[in-house]
Order: structure tokens, then C-alpha cells, then sequence
């Protein structure tokens, strides 16, 4: 970004400061978002809504997600069927393991689904040896594996496939300005980079974000997003990816219709 004549500041948002208050004040100017985010407000609408708040870029177009179970031995998606899952209830990743076990034959019905709270307490409640399995985002799953709590028994994404998961998000008054374009130029040569980088040389970038987690552990996890494709193809957010999490959606209820790609997704004019 500094190659680029930008300065960055990063700060979490906050219940008093939500992302789209910051965005629309001008006291941010991107954030890091779920395309999914855009559905209630289009859902409010009668199709010709055009958002000012839109994602110009995608983080990563695979969920992130694992599932990791308790004791050894092989693993099959029906063997969710019956057995306690402590599942992560925000509703992007909810949405996603629903239809990841609707593509893998398993009755989401079946499953003694557990609302443990947030991905914390969810941690906290497995180790306390509540539940057969958990659903949570990597690193966190391979680190309970390293100190054989676990065993990391599948991935959502590898199941899901490419779908518009994470993203970057502005103001369409922000997206047609000279800063997006070269903080598309950075961010276009950072996550090429990560894709392709070697696994520990990324790791050693975020490890202070992961204080709990063993460097190895996390740069193994990393691997596996790459090997993914997790931050393959165009940061730009393409069509059939769209098209995909708007299938998901649907499926699980969620939203009524198919939104125009143009109501959630802009470019940034490189």
C-alpha cells in the first residue's frame, strides 16, 4: 500500500461504529465483508435496488470452515447423522454447511445440531468434551488436532467448492476514485502473493494474529487454503461464484429471488 502512495489504518469495527455507518460517513473507506451481507437489505426491495454500499473484491472465494471430530478413524459426511455437531450460527457459515451436507447426501434434520456461541465458546465447549464434532474456521481445527483433541475430518470449502465468500467492501462513490485503483494495485500484488508465497512465509506475516496457535500448525493451515484455491483465480468477484452463493441461499431459505449481480458487486476501474 505505501508503494502505492497509501498510508493504511486498520481497526476492528465496533457495535457503536458498524461497518456501513463508517463506510457511509467517510471515516472508513473499505472494509472487510461477506457479499451474502448485501441480501437483507435486497431483500427489503423490489429488484431495482442499487446499494450504496457495494464488494469490489474478494478475500478468498472458498469457505474457510472445517469440521473436526472427536477420536481416531475415518470419516464420512453421513456420520454427522445423529451425532452432536457444535455448529457456528452466524448465517454465512451456517448457510454454507447446510448446503455442504445437502450436496454430500446428509439429512441436516438428522444432526443434533448444538448452538454453542461464539467461535470461542464453541473452542471452549469442545475441549470441555461437549459434542462429537465441531464446526470451525481454520487454524483453530488443525491446532486442536496438534494437541490431539481432534482430528480434522473434512473441509466445507473442498465440499462447497468456489462460491463469493469473503470480500472487500466500499461506497460505489468510493469505488470510482483514483485511491481504489491503487489500493487495487496493492491489494491485487498482496494476494497474489499470498497465494503463492511458501505457506510458512505467510504465516510468519499473520502469526501476530494468531498468538494462541503453533506457528507450524498455522502454516500448515495456510497450505491447505492455498492447495484450495482459497486466493486462486482474480481478486475481482466473478459472475458464477455469484450465481453460486445465491444457489446456497436459496437453498437454505434464506432469500426469496435471485439479486442482480449489479446490485451487490462493482468494479474498480483499473
Amino acid at each position: 500500500l505505501e508503494a502505492e502512495g497509501l498510508k493504511p489504518s486498520y481497526a476492528p469495527a465496533t457495535p457503536d461504529r458498524p461497518v456501513a455507518q463508517q463506510l457511509l460517513t467517510g471515516e472508513a473507506h473499505l472494509s472487510q465483508s461477506a457479499v451474502a451481507v448485501s441480501f437483507a437489505e435486497l431483500e427489503k426491495g423490489n429488484g431495482t435496488e442499487r446499494p450504496e454500499i457495494v464488494h469490489f473484491a474478494q478475500i478468498n472465494e472458498r469457505d474457510g470452515f472445517f469440521l473436526a471430530k472427536r477420536g481416531p478413524g475415518g470419516f464420512s459426511w453421513k456420520d454427522l447423522e445423529h451425532k452432536e455437531v457444535l455448529v457456528d450460527h452466524l448465517f454465512q457459515p451456517l448457510a454454507l454447511l447446510k448446503y455442504a451436507c445437502y450436496k454430500k447426501g446428509v439429512n441436516y434434520d438428522l444432526i443434533q445440531v448444538v448452538d454453542a456461541g461464539q467461535p470461542d465458546a464453541m473452542e471452549k465447549a469442545f475441549r470441555e468434551k461437549k459434542g462429537d464434532f465441531v464446526h470451525l474456521q481454520g487454524p483453530v481445527p488443525q491446532q486442536l488436532e496438534h494437541e490431539g483433541l481432534a482430528a480434522v475430518a473434512a473441509s466445507v470449502g473442498e465440499a462447497v467448492g468456489p462460491v463469493a465468500f469473503s470480500s472487500l467492501c466500499a461506497t460505489r462513490a468510493w469505488v470510482e476514485t483514483d485511491m481504489a485503483k491503487a489500493f487495487m494495485k496493492a491489494y491485487r500484488s498482496g494476494r497474489k502473493a499470498t497465494a503463492e508465497l511458501p505457506a510458512a512465509s505467510v504465516a510468519e506475516v499473520v502469526q501476530p494474529f494468531f498468538e494462541d496457535i503453533e506457528p507450524a500448525v498455522l502454516s500448515a493451515t495456510i497450505a491447505c487454503y492455498q492447495d484450495m484455491g482459497a486466493w486462486g483465480g482474480d481478486v475481482t468477484i466473478p459472475p458464477e461464484t455469484y450465481e453460486t452463493l445465491l444457489d446456497i441461499f436459496l437453498h437454505c431459505g434464506i432469500i426469496t429471488r435471485r439479486h442482480a449481480y449489479e446490485a451487490a458487486i462493482a468494479s474498480v476501474a483499473e
